[in-house]
């Protein structure tokens, strides 16, 4: 685990930066304890880290979650109670895991993965454009277009660009400077610049820049515009920021279906989360995805247990942890420990980290996953690649990820009927000695109802005094709906003079009686029937 600790550990500490505004800004927009947030990224870190399977994937509250439970608390009657159903929730997910429900996340298509991919980089771009700019009314995680206080996407932009803070928007842009000369240049000049991460860097100019402008009433930063974590007094408050769950509500209705609400959300979030961060790999690990809902659960039940927010697999971590060259689970797992000591012991430092340095931060990891070279590529492989594509990113932005990649899914599975309507036949006319026309239809490997409307258009074209040979010796699966168009074709064949010739594995049969009775013969190969 300690072998490649040269690449986890500067990427833990990148991914540390990322998760902590997260942390807090998902508990915000949950209207749940601030604490709470910090508790689930803790907890996402050290035990999901500890027991997944997935190697580059980072755990911690899932901006997904936010809505439901801002809604669940006030509906189950307080944070204590909504607590239990995150408890149940992970029994629940660790039940999936057992069923081997993760299989689930192998039937996504590659195009809405990539979509999916996307479109979160857009909108993290999106979404950072006002704390870059100092304009912080939105918290960060709320993530949806549609936002808690009112505003959408754009009209948040808008608003920012009237309410620039001269001081966060400076450093801001040093920041983003900082990250690009360190990425694209100095990153290839030596070692030390690989081992130290350009995010710190930015990050420690941006506190020095606090420190030194904090009195300046243009360019200094107010509290407001800097990361805000919970500072106790003493050990006692601190572990009085822990919740515990009211076990004594668990026969309320509500609760159970909240619970089962946040596993299958949750377990969908993740399984999505793992099939993507698995294309992001540079080096292809693939997370088995029932161990990742067995840890998810288990990650639920101990942050339920504690007080702290629903747990997933989350893409903006576990692509910043790829990015920063993260190779095993020791990067998730040192990022959860640097949150639990930082916030028992630098919580003052951390709260002088300007906003407008993560959103660069954030710049840079949307950024990348969002690359305009890609359309261009998805493109070129065709419109039944395409189209899932931007349909999935126009889902994701405007409406939320999992509309997103639902709308994506069923364009895919339009394009697959399509294509299926398509192929179900090939179709070949040549003229014949006899002055007939020789048509030859050649059936698919498999031909189901979804080819019925393709090859009854075909025979219904045929005009009269043809030769037809029928051709199912590659076929091995023959839905009965279209052994009945066969049947029902028979009795237009002698109106119209058509010649039939069925050639099969069975053997060749001109002119058939019956198709049914033909197909209802005990089969010499391997042709199936429904």
């Amino acid at each position: 685990m300690f072998k490649h600790i040269k690449s986890d550990l500067p990427a833990s500490i990148v991914v540390f930066f990322v998760a902590l505004p997260l942390c807090l800004g998902i508990a915000l927009a949950s209207g749940a304890p601030l604490f709470s947030g910090l508790i689930a990224g803790i907890v996402g870190g050290i035990v999901v880290g500890a027991l997944s399977g997935s190697k580059i994937g980072v755990s911690g509250p899932a901006a997904g979650l936010a809505a439901i439970v801002l809604v669940a608390i006030t509906a189950l009657g307080g944070y204590q109670n909504f607590l239990v159903a995150v408890v149940i929730g992970g029994v629940i997910q660790i039940l999936f895991g057992i069923l081997k429900a993760g299989v689930i996340g192998y039937y996504f298509p590659s195009s809405v993965i990539k979509g999916m991919l996307t479109g979160i980089g857009i909108i993290i771009v999106l979404k950072q454009i006002p704390h870059f700019f100092g304009y912080d009314s939105d918290p960060e995680g709320d993530w949806a277009f549609f936002q808690v206080d009112g505003e959408n996407t754009f009209s948040e932009i808008l608003n920012s660009i009237n309410n620039i803070s001269p001081g966060a928007t400076l450093i801001a842009i040093v920041g983003l400077a900082i990250l690009i000369l360190w990425n694209n240049v100095l990153s290839k000049k030596g070692k030390i610049f690989q081992l130290i991460q350009g995010p710190v860097v930015a990050v420690v100019v941006g506190i020095l820049y606090y420190v030194a402008t904090k009195d300046h009433e243009v360019l200094g930063i107010s509290k407001e515009h800097l990361v805000s974590v919970p500072v106790p007094d003493d050990i006692d408050s601190f572990f009085g920021q822990f919740s515990f769950p009211n076990f004594s509500a668990i026969g309320n209705p509500q609760i159970w279906i909240t619970a089962f609400t946040i596993a299958l959300v949750a377990s969908l979030e993740t399984l999505l989360c793992v099939e993507a961060t698995d294309k992001l790999d540079p080096h292809k690990n693939v997370t088995p995805t029932n161990r990742e809902l067995l840890a998810q659960g288990a990650g639920n039940i101990v942050s339920g247990m504690i007080g702290g927010l629903p747990i997933t697999q989350v893409i903006v971590r576990s692509s910043a942890n790829i990015q920063s060259g993260g190779r095993t689970k020791m990067s998730a797992i040192i990022h959860g420990f640097f949150l639990l000591i930082s916030v028992i012991l630098i919580p003052n430092l951390l709260n002088m980290i300007p906003l407008s340095v993560l959103a660069a931060i954030l710049f840079i990891v949307g950024y990348k996953l969002a690359k305009p070279a890609l359309f261009k590529v998805m493109y070129n492989l065709g419109w039944k690649q395409f189209v899932p594509f931007i349909v999935t990113i126009l889902g994701i932005v405007f409406i939320d990820l999992l509309w997103g990649i639902g709308l994506g899914l069923a364009v895919g599975i339009v394009v697959i009927l399509i294509k299926s309507y398509q192929n179900s036949h090939f179709l070949h006319m040549e003229e014949s000695s006899e002055g007939k026309d020789h048509v030859k239809i050649t059936l698919a490997e498999e031909v189901t109802f979804f080819n019925k409307g393709a090859i009854l258009k075909e025979l219904d074209k045929l005009p009269e005094n043809t030769f037809l040979e029928i051709d199912v010796l590659k076929t091995r699966y023959l839905d009965n709906d279209i052994i009945e168009i066969l049947e029902d074709f028979i009795i237009k064949a002698k109106e119209r003079n058509i010649d039939i010739k069925l050639v099969s594995k069975r053997g060749i049969v001109e002119n058939p009686e019956s198709f049914v009775e033909f197909f209802k013969q005990k089969p010499k190969s391997n042709l199936s029937l429904s």
